[in-house]
Parts: C-alpha cells; sequence; structure tokens
C-alpha cells in the first residue's frame, strides 16, 4: 500500500508506517498508539502489520544478505558509525518522542538513555573490525576460528526504553554481517520509527535494516516462524519467551533471550547504610519499569531499623509528575493493562496478609501513576517476592547472616542481576561467586560495560550478549585448518 503521510506529534515529525526494503509502506489496518501521560491523547494510528509484512521483510533481508555480508568489516562500520552520528544529532527529538510514547523521563532519555544507542553502534562496528581470530597448531595444522555472518534477523523488543534496546540487539547483529528485520512493541513503536528515517539518511542498502509494526501474535508470530531467518533475538516476558523460543526450535534457529528479573538488593550491616538507602530508592525511577532494578530488598537483621527510617527519607523525595518535567522522578505506568496489573500484585500481598510499609495506591486520580510501595511479605513463598512486578514496587526482607542472604537471593526462578551493598571487599567476591544472576553490582548500580556478557539464568533468559558474545552469536563459527608446509600463492 502507498505511505501514509507523515504526521506531527508535539513538533517531531515521524512515520506511522512500517520500514521495509528502504522504502515506507502502509497497512490496511492500523492500531492506536496513545501517551501514558494522558490516555486520552492519540499519538498516533500506526500500520499494523501481518503475515504479508512479515513476508515482505524477511523477504528483503534476504535479498540484501548477500552483498552486505560480502562488506567488509570496515565498510559495513562505515554505515554504523554514519547512524551513531545521525543519532547524536537528534537525541532531544527522539527523546522527546519516545517520552510521550513511553513515559519514560525526558531528561533521562536525552543525557543517558538515547546517546546510548549511538554507542551501541560505534561500539559494535569497532568490535566487528578489531575481532582477533583465534589462532593455535596442532596436530601438523594450523588452525583459525572464522566467523561467518548467520543470515536474516529477526529482533523483538520490549516497550521500556525501545529505541536504545533495539540498538542494543541490532547493532552487533549488523556488525557481523547480519540483515535485520526489527518489531518494536506495539505500545511504544514511534522512536524506532525515527530511527529508520536516520538509517534511510546513512544510506543503508535497501534490506539490511526493516521494521515491521504491530502485535506479537501477528506478526511478531510470523517472523519467527519464518524457516528463512537464521537468528532471532527477544526481550519481553517469560511467557512469550516460551512461545517463541518453540518456534525458533521448530527451524533450528539459534535464540536469545532476556526475560526479566526480580532482583535481590543485599545491604550488609558493615554498609555505608545512606548510599545504600538512596540507591535503593532509584529502584523506583522510571516507575520501576526496569528489568535490572534489584526489588527485593535484603537487609541484615541489625541494620534493618535504621535502613528503612533512611529509604522511607530517601523514598520520600520522589516526585510524580509529567516525564516531560525535569523535577519529576516516576513518571506514569506504560498503560492502563500495565497499571492494573501492577495493582493487582499489590491488592493480592494485601489480602495475603503481607504488610504494605506504605504506598499501594494509585498515585493520580484517572492516570497511571502509582505511588512508590514497600511490602513486608509474611513468607518468601509469597507471590510479591516471586514474580516480577515491573512497577514501582519493592519488598524488604532481613537475613541473618552472609548463608542466609545468598539462600534468599537464590530462592526466586530469576537470575538476571544481583546489587550488593557491603564495606567488606572479600565479603563481596564470596557472595558474587555463589549467586546466581548474570550481572552483579557491588557498591553501585547500571554501570555499564559494552564488551561485557549481558543476559539471566533460570526464567530471566537464554543465552548472553554483549562485547564478542553477542557477535558471536549473530554469526555461524567455522574452523579452518591447513597443514603445516602448505606452500603460499
Amino acid at each position: 500500500m502507498r505511505p501514509t503521510p507523515r504526521i506531527d506529534v508535539d513538533g517531531v515529525s515521524v512515520s506511522p508506517d512500517h520500514f521495509i526494503n528502504g522504502e515506507r509502506q502502509a497497512s490496511s489496518r492500523t492500531f492506536e498508539d496513545r501517551s501514558p501521560l494522558d490516555w486520552s491523547w492519540k499519538l498516533a494510528d500506526v500500520a499494523r502489520g501481518g503475515e504479508p509484512e512479515a513476508d515482505l521483510a524477511v523477504t528483503a533481508a534476504l535479498g540484501a544478505f548477500l552483498p552486505w555480508s560480502s562488506l567488509s568489516t570496515e565498510q559495513r562500520g562505515a554505515f554504523l558509525h554514519r547512524l551513531a552520528e545521525l543519532i547524536d544529532r537528534d537525541v532531544d527529538q527522539i527523546a522527546h518522542l519516545e517520552s510521550l510514547d513511553m513515559a519514560m523521563l525526558e531528561e533521562s532519555l536525552r543525557l543517558r538513555v538515547i546517546a546510548r544507542g549511538a554507542r551501541n553502534f560505534r561500539a559494535y562496528a569497532d568490535l566487528a573490525r578489531n575481532y582477533a581470530s583465534r589462532r593455535w597448531s596442532s596436530n601438523g595444522t594450523q588452525n583459525t576460528v572464522l566467523r561467518m555472518p548467520a543470515g536474516p534477523t529477526v529482533v523483538i523488543t520490549p516497550w521500556n526504553a525501545p529505541f536504545m534496546l533495539s540498538t542494543w540487539k541490532c547493532a552487533p547483529a549488523l556488525a557481523a554481517g547480519n540483515t535485520v528485520v526489527l518489531k518494536p512493541a506495539e505500545w511504544s513503536p514511534l522512536s524506532c520509527s525515527l530511527l529508520m528515517d536516520l538509517v534511510a539518511e546513512a544510506e543503508f542498502p535497501p534490506g539490511v535494516f526493516n521494521m515491521v509494526q504491530g502485535y506479537g501474535e501477528e506478526v511478531g508470530a510470523a517472523l519467527v516462524n519464518d524457516p528463512r531467518v537464521r537468528r532471532i533475538s527477544f526481550t519481553g516476558s517469560p511467557e512469550t519467551g516460551r512461545s517463541i523460543g518453540e518456534a525458533a526450535a521448530k527451524h533450528l534457529i539459534p535464540f536469545t533471550a532476556e526475560l526479566g528479573g526480580k532482583g535481590p538488593f543485599l545491604v550488609f550491616a558493615d554498609a555505608n547504610l545512606e548510599a545504600a538507602a538512596e540507591k535503593a530508592a532509584v529502584m523506583y525511577d522510571d516507575a520501576g519499569q526496569v528489568c535490572l532494578a534489584g526489588t527485593r530488598l535484603l537487609v541484615e537483621s541489625s541494620a534493618r531499623s535504621q535502613f528503612v527510617r533512611l529509604f522511607e527519607s530517601a523514598a520520600k523525595g520522589h516526585r510524580l509528575g509529567d516525564s516531560r518535567d525535569p523535577t519529576t522522578t516516576i513518571s506514569p505506568l506504560i498503560h492502563p493493562d500495565h497499571l492494573a496489573r501492577v495493582a493487582g500484585f499489590v491488592e493480592r500481598a494485601r489480602t495475603n496478609g503481607d504488610a504494605i510499609l506504605f504506598g499501594g495506591t494509585v498515585g493520580v486520580a484517572g492516570g497511571l501513576w502509582y505511588q512508590p510501595t514497600l511490602i513486608e511479605p509474611r513468607s518468601n513463598e509469597s507471590e510479591i517476592v516471586q514474580r516480577e512486578v515491573f512497577g514501582p514496587v519493592l519488598t524488604i526482607q532481613t537475613f541473618e547472616d552472609e548463608s542466609d542472604a545468598i539462600r534468599l537471593a537464590n530462592s526466586t526462578p530469576y537470575g538476571l542481576s544481583a546489587i550488593i551493598y557491603t564495606g567488606s571487599e572479600a565479603r563481596a567476591q564470596r557472595l558474587g561467586e555463589r549467586l546466581r544472576a548474570g550481572t552483579i553490582w557491588v557498591n553501585c548500580f547500571l554501570v555499564r560495560d559494552l564488551t561485557a556478557p549481558f543476559g539471566g539464568t533460570g526464567i530471566s533468559g537464554v543465552g548472553r550478549e554483549g562485547g564478542d558474545y553477542a557477535l558471536d552469536f549473530y554469526s555461524d563459527l567455522k574452523t579452518l585448518q591447513i597443514k603445516e608446509g602448505t606452500t603460499h600463492g
């Protein structure tokens, strides 16, 4: 279908259409995209793809794969660096649009999150170019491990921080020589549409980087069930991850997934309790819609009273408000359905006999805000402890010693991240070795090195991305063996 005219969203021009084979394409159906800041504010009617659009996008990616994969890493890197420069140029408008679309704090997006997207493209372009093949001699042969681009790649991203998380997955796939079909979440698709504008401006070859929009059970299902796809990367819920994993297994497609967390935040009596309390209150930022957050506060019993006093004081510094206002620290939740989900967790906890220490109510009548909430569960088996809420809801429990702390920290089926506050480096090392989590921070939070592996254990995910780990996932590895003494020429 012919492209839909661009629309103006609070001063930002954006296309509501797919981006396939280097061109905008409409669909016969659309879906509404509304702003969490004011649910009566319809931002756009967005193209709603299905099997036909999925087929077109994968066909385009397959057609572009051979010429793109045949380029040198330096040539592909030049496109990625050009795209990074354009992201840097447009940080302000991308941040503004994403703040309207999913309500993350605009100041945070502008100063930290969107710029990370540019860093992702630069980092992976340089990592691919500087890759050192493993070489060794054995059994009279010279051995070299080589990477081969895998093929068309499907990337499915979540509604929180959609722009940055899309670049986090798409950058290594493209740098490795794959072509990409990106499917953003239907609750916040617009900033990824701006990314496609920059892909076109950077003059990527048609078909190398495509985007289709729509519902997961429609266009998403069609993409992951296409046997021509050779890699799938997903971030979202464990339930959806299982479905995508089944589809990938049917066609033996390698699959990586980051599926959320229920991170422990361990506080020992020897820690700087004021610093620990201030950082714990940060877990409410972005309305708690951060998979890496430490949502289970586990505090050494002798420090509980002092820590709770400091934590309550820090939490009172939060301000619910408009995400565009720099004084706001807690934004609204993404969608009415998600607000109902978060509120449902708290109400069931209340019914279960878990103690609501503060919060536990909707923050703004008629809006999507929820008050920062702290719950002391009556049991470690309580639902509020064992399942991810993905909202501004934390739990607090106490432990007696390191062994007890480790037992509680490792007691959920998740294993994405953990945070430890202690004054002892030796203790940090001991716990770091025994906690079941993909990333562990000590006396800090959300410090990221792009070369480090990232992923979870248990139902928090499958596989690792980051650095060479991502480039290896998006590649097929082969070993070249040449008999020693073979002449040159």
